[in-house]
This record gives structure tokens, sequence and C-alpha cells, in this order.
């Protein structure tokens, strides 16, 4: 079939939306509102834990959807099909690795963080090390990644679509959503933001089903895919260079480790690096693993968002591969389906903005402050989100030439520069005793300085336009994001080693239930008397599906690689 690739006018905004669209829009914000009314009812919002951890009693399903949909933001929607759409298949990676990790965060990190009785991050890493420094960073480097990486990505990622398909204000399309997001957020807490998370995947899931379903049809099934994606030339391309034109590599997840946009190399250890930061000692993720009602419920939490993000390949990135030939329509749908992404990745970020903000830095200011006044502070944090969002808004410009307007692998180019130190602290920290503060806190330093170099260069020589000569020094030029995040790691991980080594171990206090190695699991089963049982049921089939997850994984690795 004849494929149209003309650009003629990709800003032109769509015609108005039709009937049909506008009653899709509605009943997604109806919705959204009377979910988020019923959640903050129910929801136990009256102590710290039952305010910023939904009182501890979440069940399995809003737990693993609620972590799907805080990763699936906007930014990530459109990033991935982005992405897909310039090289392929092969930025599904990004979102297989998370299988491993996140059966990590519920079999390895999730029971240490339970047994510690932390609400935030940092107070874990405060009661394995000791002192106040190190939880200090952590919280402001949290928040600062909020702004680099997410809520700045998300506002451009929502905004740019809304702006494309329909022509609307950049204000007019999120202040809305803003306001109902920040309404049941500060409303319900943890509660309300997880049970309309579910109500976001579920919109999220049917309604990319339903476009990925017409982008198919569109281009005569899956069979036409290849050829497809391979006749998608524009029609402005760069003589003599295979600028612009689709990847020869397009349709393979494994690439060469020295000249490919996603070596496989970085795809297999740093991006694991990565991802173990994200998924195992990001706020935003943790805190729904620890609303659990117990232990089973946060593997399974886990094992239901695995079986999710397998989805985003046929979902996002084959769809963006198909829209180089053509665009698909159904507007109202598509509308709230990005609505859907951009509410659950903010509303999640704004609530483990506001933990963090109240337990670790208003505390530490406050030190007297009892559960009332916490609750408030958590509750009306808005200042500290609406300077987030403004920081975020003054950002948005720098997106637009960074990466070649791929958003997801800025994303990624940001958090490796920042994230593989914070990784390094925390996995020494949970499987080596002898890891203490003085070591931990002067890796981190040096990961800092050492990362941040490396941003700061990314921005100081951004990467030439295709077909231009590279000029950046070495370290852009000839080392991959995903291999710098190995060696920072490295490095970092050393230096924790040195330090820890040439100075004191840490006290008894500061290792026991707080290591792999000193855990007691008798007291995680969470299991009354006369349902040891069930429970022992129960985590055998947490087992079988960890088991069945992983094979699925690696046959489509093997498949596609």
């Amino acid at each position: 079939m004849a494929l149209d690739n003309s650009t003629s006018d990709p800003h032109m905004p769509w015609a108005q939306l039709s009937l049909a669209d506008i009653i899709v829009i509605t009943v997604y914000f109806t919705l959204n509102v009377a979910v988020g009314i019923w959640s903050s009812c129910r929801a136990s919002r009256n102590t710290v834990r039952g305010y910023f951890l939904a009182g501890q009693d979440m069940t399995w399903w809003p737990i693993g959807a609620s972590l799907f949909a805080s990763s699936e933001g906007s930014g990530l929607f459109i990033g991935l099909a982005g992405s897909g759409a310039a090289g392929g298949l092969a930025v599904a990676g990004f979102e297989w690795n998370a299988t491993y990790v996140l059966l990590a965060l519920a079999w390895v990190f999730v029971p240490i963080y339970i047994s510690s009785e932390i609400v935030t991050m940092p107070e874990y890493i405060q009661k394995r090390y000791g002192g106040q420094r190190i939880r200090m960073y952590l919280s402001v480097l949290s928040l600062l990644l909020s702004v680099f990486t997410k809520i700045s990505i998300d506002l451009y990622a929502g905004a740019l679509f809304v702006h494309i398909c329909l022509g609307w204000n950049f204000y007019l399309s999120t202040t809305l959503t803003l306001a109902i997001a920040a309404l049941y957020t500060i409303a319900g807490g943890l509660a309300a933001v997880i049970y309309t998370d579910a109500l976001q995947t579920l919109i999220m899931v049917v309604g990319a089903v339903i476009l990925t379903v017409q982008a198919f049809d569109r281009i005569g099934g899956y069979g036409q895919l290849a050829a497809a994606y391979t006749q998608a030339v524009p029609t402005r391309t760069i003589a003599n260079t295979t600028c612009h034109l689709p990847r020869a590599d397009a349709m393979h997840m494994f690439r060469d480790p020295y000249t490919a946009d996603l070596p496989w190399t970085g795809m297999t250890f740093g991006l694991t690096i990565m991802a173990t930061w994200y998924w195992c000692t990001d706020q935003v993720i943790v805190q729904r693993s620890l609303s659990a009602r117990d232990l089973n419920h946060a593997k399974a939490g886990s094992i239901l968002a695995s079986y999710l993000k397998m989805l985003p390949l046929v979902l996002i990135i084959m769809p963006g591969m198909i829209s180089r030939a053509l665009f698909p329509g159904l507007r109202g749908l598509m509308v709230a389906v990005m609505m859907a992404a951009l509410m659950s990745s903010l509303t999640s970020i704004f609530n483990s903005s506001s933990t963090l903000f109240t337990m670790d830095i208003w505390r530490r200011v406050r030190p007297q402050a009892g559960e009332r006044e916490l609750l408030l502070v958590g509750r009306y944090a808005g200042l500290v989100i609406v300077v987030l969002i403004g920081v975020s808004v003054a950002w948005i410009p720098i997106l637009q030439g960074s990466n070649g307007g791929q958003l997801f692998i800025y994303m990624q180019s940001v958090t490796s520069s920042l994230a593989p130190p914070v990784t390094a602290v925390f996995t020494l920290g949970i499987f080596w005793r002898r890891a203490n503060e003085q070591g931990a806190f002067w890796g981190l330093m040096v990961g800092l300085v050492v990362g941040a170099t490396r941003l700061v260069l990314e921005f100081l020589y951004p990467a030439p336009p295709c077909g231009v000569v590279d000029m950046r020094p070495a370290i852009l030029r000839s080392f991959h994001y995903l291999h710098f995040a190995v060696a920072l790691f490295a490095l970092s991980g050393a230096v924790v080693v040195a330090g820890s080594l040439l100075t004191p171990p840490p006290q008894g206090a500061q290792i026991q239930n707080l290591t792999w190695w000193t855990l007691d699991l008798d007291l995680l089963s969470g299991a009354k008397a006369g349902d040891a049982q069930k429970h022992a049921f129960w985590a055998r089939v947490c087992g079988f599906n960890a088991i069945l997850l992983m094979c699925i994984n690696i046959f489509f690795y093997a498949y596609f690689a």
C-alpha cells in the first residue's frame, strides 16, 4: 500500500473535537474525580503512616497497577514512541529490564525496608549508616531529579501532544489536570493516588490497545511492520549519509557494543544499575510497595507491574515505528490516554515529594514536630510542589534541544550521571555489613563530582546534527552514557569500600535487620495465627509467577535479539 510520508505542516491543529471525542474526555475526567473522592473518603488519613503509606493495608492489584502507572508518564509515552520511530525496537529494553529489578525490589529490598520501619528511602540510609548528612543529600537529590527527569519531561510531553493534536494552549491543557491531581493527592494521600493510578492503568492499557489495533490495521498487520518502517523515508534527507533513514538494525534488541545507539553491553549492565536506582531506591516507586498489607502482596504487586511492563513494546514502541508512515486517529481516546499517563506520574511525584519534604527535611528543621504537625505539612506542602513545577516549566526549553528531541534518551542520559552512586551506596549497604557512613558519604560525593562534570559537559557540548563531524570531548564522543553509568557505579563503589575499610566499622544497631545477612525473616511473614498455611501457599504462587515471568521475558529477548 502507498504510505503518506508528507510533512507539510506537522503542527497544524486537528479539526475541532467531535461529540464522541468530547464524551470520551468528559467521562475520563468524571471517573478521575469520582475515584479520587471515593478513595480519599475511605483512606486512613489521620496518622503519618496512614497518609504517607496508606495505612500499610493495600492489596496487590492496586499496588501493581500504581507501580506501572507511576513509571508510564506522558514523557515515557511520547519518549518511547519517539525513540521507537527514530531507532526501532531496542528501546524496549528499558521496559523489559524492569522485570528483574522489580523482582529484586520485592524479594530483596522491600523485606529490609519493612523490617527497618521506614517511610522514606533517605530515612533507611540514616538508620543503616547513621548521621544526617547523607539523608539530607539524598532528599535534596531526589527532589532535583524529580524536576529534571520527571515533572519537566511529563509537562513538556503532555503539552507538546495537546498542542500538536488539538492546538490548545499549554496552560489551558495542563492547569485543569494539575488542579485535579493536586486535589486528590492532598486530600487522600497515598491511598487516593494508588487507587486513581489503578484507574489510569486501565485507561492507558485499553486506550493503547485500541490505538495499536488501528495502527496495525492501517499497515496490513504485524507482518508488514518491518517493511512499512523501512519504506518510511522522510522527504528530506542528507546526501551520502544514513541520517534520518530507518536503521538497518531497527528490528533487533541487541546491537553493536561500540557504534550502536543502544549498545547491548550498556543495555545489559549500565541499564540494570540505573533501573535498580529507579525501581529499588526511588521514593516514588518504593513508597507503593511499602504500603502493602504484607510481603506477599508486595511481591504480587511487583509481578503484576512486571507483566504490564512487557506491553509497551507492542502498545507504544511499535505504534511509534508505524507513525513514521502514518498517524492513526481517535483524538478523544488519545487525549484521555495521554492525560491518564500525565496525571498518574504527576500525582505519584507530588505525593512522594511531599513525603520526602515532610519526613526528611521538615523533621530536620523541627525535630519536635508531632504527628498532627507532620500531617498538616504533608498535606499542604504545596509551596514545594509549586516551586518544583516552576523550575520544571523553566527547564522545558532545555528539553527541546536535548538528544535530538528524544525525551526518553534525555531522561536516561541525566539519570546515568546522577543515579549510579546512589545505587552503589544502597547495594553495598544492604549486602556488605562493613560499609559505614564515611565510606558512603565520600562515595556519593566523588560520584556526584564526576557525574555532574559529565552532565555539564553534555549541556556545554550538545551532540551535533546528523551528518556533522562530532568534535565533542572524547568522554562524550566515545563513552556512551550507559557505559558511563557502569564506570561511575564502579568508581563510587570503590570509594565506599576504601573509605569503609579505612575507618571504624558500623555499630551493631546500624546492621541488625538493616542488611540482607542480618534480616529476621520470621518478622516479615505477616501471617496471623492459623494463617501460616495460606500465607505459604500464596508465597509459592508468587514464586511460580516470578519464574514464569522471567521465562517469558527471556523468550521475548531471544526472539527479538
